[in-house]
């Protein structure tokens, strides 16, 4: 095959023939064109410049002769992130043109700069080690026109309102940097040539090159293959040693980052340390092998990263790193809205002067994670955050973590591995207790909980959140129950939650119903469809908890503490239901309002908690009363039967006087009119009750006319019998006239809210 290629490229050599044209070359000697002379400093002569420039062209021409196209590896974090609108430059540009073309002098050819791709196969000799660091003639030429403005820049998105227009000014054509070619591979004495030749000789070996390459135009092509070279044997050296010399990462430094990206290996050498200086907000404190400990800022190394993004046209380097890179990136964006010292903010107003760049560095580094994600295929992760506004919503710290789940779920919905690394990663994070990104991490780790790969890590979990389940932070115990929520499901998990029962018994008496929602959730979730006992010690807790928030103003509190209530009876051991009889007792008023509530969920699950109590304490009266819905006899079964605890009932009816929905007050009204019959000649407790009905004069007129009538029952009992003969006969017939027309009203009512129901 590949002497077939060089066949094919003869009648291109032989095309240009004339004075001073270069004699051509029979395809065995190909390699001629290339290599190093033996003296760098000797001048190549003209004509195997001409020769050079001639070959190129004509590889060229070939390609787009026999329609071999370059096919990238992976899209263009750039493209993917570009506008809709593209300039007319890149309308113009050929996507398949992928090198730019220098003749021998180094002068562009006329050939348009676009993105490239590695070498095409058929340029590259079948006995080549690839694995050496070499590059060719016309990269070095390249190099040093890299800062130059070229129609190739696309420019990247808007990301916020407050950043500007930033262009990819730092992204360059991979011909602009050293590539793994065969045209040169150097030997180890270079080390000692260029004076590197022990590990505290490499500081000064990189500040030299960085000197150089800040003098001159045009980097030497042996230089940068060194320092390619000094970099894969010494990268933490080379990396804190690059990041003193220009932490804005300026003309000199980008050359020397692009070739160190322009090999895959060295950047996966680099990437760790790079990392680590990430971690460390503002500065983070290293030292190189020749004792310099200057302090190194990790907003550069940002820089570097979003640098050598730009030069990648594969993911592999990133694999490995790729969970670890991306936190790091969102934590310093969380960080940076919060903390932005002065030096840092001079160093970005540096950088902005070299390159254009966003008008704040949070905004760069979303960009730079934009990047990453387009790099490791999850564009459609980037365009589904962008159209829900979830980069903006990343800038925010007060809403970063919302932002964070989000880039969970959209991993999650694109069924991309990574989010599993990432989980993994920000697990690892958790168990160091790092608080700085406690609530994004557990905000990721939340969305993630419930898939199946993630089970075996459920007792880490567990351990996590239940360590964070009394923070400060009321959005972290929000999370935190979410997060017990879905673990709670499990029933491998069941032994693990139940030690956390005292725990959530506390968080319900709270006064934020979203977190007494989340922790009754939890409850229902160990109980549900499960035939595990309650003991008598949590089964007592529970109950007396859980009555005070049948009226709770969260309608999602009512409906699970009633259906909780009811589990409790169905499921506490028989040792304790004596103990517990008391508690269900006082339970049956609550829930026999309830049963009249406007949500019709709460009223079922009332409903069948009444029924659930009544069997409970074997009151078959009402039982027989709860199966026809006869509900405004309830009241009258409930206090024949116990009429020592008359009193008590009527303190509990008081309250629902004040609900906001109607039929619940006048329910409570019909009943404390019953009630009051059983209290003759307890002035003190009659009057408190008629003060209250009294206040009630903006109602609707049904309710008004109700209490009205109450009020005359009430009024009428206060009243203390003055013989025991026909006064007392006369009373009795009065109450039991105005009972009558109690119930009389009960039944209308009912009749009118239900005409379904038997009357």
């Amino acid at each position: 095959m590949s002497g077939r290629r060089r066949s094919l490229l003869r009648p291109f050599w032989m095309k240009k023939e004339g004075p001073g044209a270069a004699p051509s070359q029979h395809p065995e000697k190909m390699e001629q064109l290339h290599p190093l002379q033996e003296d760098p400093g000797r001048d190549q002569t003209q004509e195997k410049n001409r020769a050079h420039g001639r070959f190129r062209r004509a590889a060229q021409t070939f390609l787009k002769f026999v329609g071999i196209r370059r096919k990238r590896t992976t899209t263009s974090p750039t493209e993917v992130m570009a506008q809709p609108d593209p300039s007319p430059t890149e309308l113009k540009a050929d996507s398949d043109v992928t090198t730019t073309l220098t003749d021998g002098t180094g002068n562009r050819d006329v050939s348009p700069t676009v993105h490239t791709t590695k070498s095409h196969p058929a340029l590259i000799d079948d006995t080549t080690d690839t694995d050496s660091p070499s590059i060719d003639r016309t990269a070095v030429s390249d190099i040093a026109l890299s800062d130059e403005p070229t129609n190739s820049d696309a420019a990247l998105p808007d990301l916020a309102v407050e950043a500007d227009a930033a262009t990819t000014e730092g992204t360059a054509d991979t011909d602009l940097v050293p590539r793994e070619s065969v045209n040169y591979a150097p030997t180890p004495d270079i080390f000692e040539e260029n004076g590197v030749s022990s590990p505290k000789q490499v500081p000064a070996f990189v500040r030299n090159v960085h000197q150089r390459l800040t003098a001159n135009a045009t980097p030497e092509e042996k230089l940068l293959v060194e320092f390619l070279r000094v970099t894969e044997a010494h990268p933490a050296d080379v990396v804190v040693t690059l990041l003193h010399c220009a932490p804005s990462c300026d003309r000199a430094a980008a050359i020397m980052w692009k070739t160190i990206a322009s090999w895959e290996r060295t950047v996966e050498k680099v990437l760790p340390k790079l990392l680590c200086v990430m971690e460390d907000w503002p500065l983070h404190s290293t030292s190189t092998s020749d004792g310099d400990k200057t302090d190194v800022f990790a907003l550069a190394a940002t820089r570097v990263i979003w640098e050598i993004l730009q030069m990648l046209q594969c993911p592999e380097p990133l694999t490995e790193y790729s969970p670890r890179l991306l936190v790091d990136l969102l934590l310093q964006i969380f960080i940076s809205t919060e903390q932005m010292p002065e030096e840092v903010d001079a160093l970005w107003r540096e950088c902005q002067e070299q390159r254009s760049l966003p008008t704040n560095s949070k905004s760069f580094a979303v960009l730079t994670v934009k990047a990453l994600l387009c790099h490791l295929e999850c564009e459609d992760v980037v365009v589904s955050m962008e159209r829900k506004r979830g980069w903006d919503t990343l800038l925010n710290s007060d809403t970063h973590h919302y932002a964070v789940g989000l880039l969970a779920r959209e991993m999650r919905r694109a069924s991309s591995p990574l989010y599993y690394r990432i989980a993994l990663s920000l697990l690892g994070l958790l168990i160091r207790e790092k608080p700085c990104w406690e609530l994004p991490a557990v905000a990721f780790l939340v969305e993630v909980l419930d898939c199946p790969d993630m089970t075996e890590w459920s007792d880490s979990f567990l351990e996590i959140l239940s360590r964070r389940l009394w923070s400060e932070c009321t959005e972290m115990r929000r999370l935190v129950l979410r997060g017990l929520g879905v673990l709670s499901k499990d029933p491998g998990m069941a032994d693990g939650m139940r030690s956390l029962t005292q725990s959530l018994m506390d968080i319900l008496w709270d006064t934020d119903g979203e977190l007494v929602r989340m922790a009754l959730s939890v409850f229902i979730n160990q109980v549900q469809d499960r035939d595990i006992l309650i003991s008598t010690p949590t089964a007592l807790q529970l109950a007396e908890v859980l009555q005070p928030l049948f009226g709770n103003d969260n309608i999602h509190v009512q409906l699970l503490s009633i259906q909780l209530f009811r589990k409790v009876m169905e499921l506490g051991v028989d040792e304790g239901k004596q103990a517990l009889k008391t508690h269900v007792v006082y339970s049956l008023l609550p829930l026999f309002f309830h049963w009249h509530n406007e949500n019709r969920h709460v009223a079922e699950a009332s409903q069948e908690a009444l029924l659930g109590a009544a069997w409970f304490l074997k009151r078959r009266d009402l039982v027989k009363l709860l199966k026809t819905e006869q509900s405004w006899k309830f009241g009258e079964c409930l206090l024949e039967k116990d009429k020592r605890r008359v009193a008590k009932y009527l303190c509990q009816a008081m309250p629902y006087l004040e609900s906001p929905q109607e039929p619940m007050r006048e329910a409570a009204l019909r009943f404390i009119g019953i009630a009051g019959r059983y209290l003759k000649g307890q002035k003190v407790e009659l009057q408190i009750v008629i003060d209250v009905i009294e206040g009630m004069t903006h109602d609707s007129a049904a309710v008004e006319s109700l209490a009205l009538q109450t009020q005359k029952i009430l009024t009428a009992v206060q009243r203390p019998e003055s013989s025991p003969g026909s006064s007392s006969l006369k009373i009795s017939s009065r109450m039991r006239r105005i009972g009558s027309l109690l119930c009389g009203a009960a039944a209308g009512s009912q009749r009118r809210t239900d005409p379904g129901k038997p009357v």
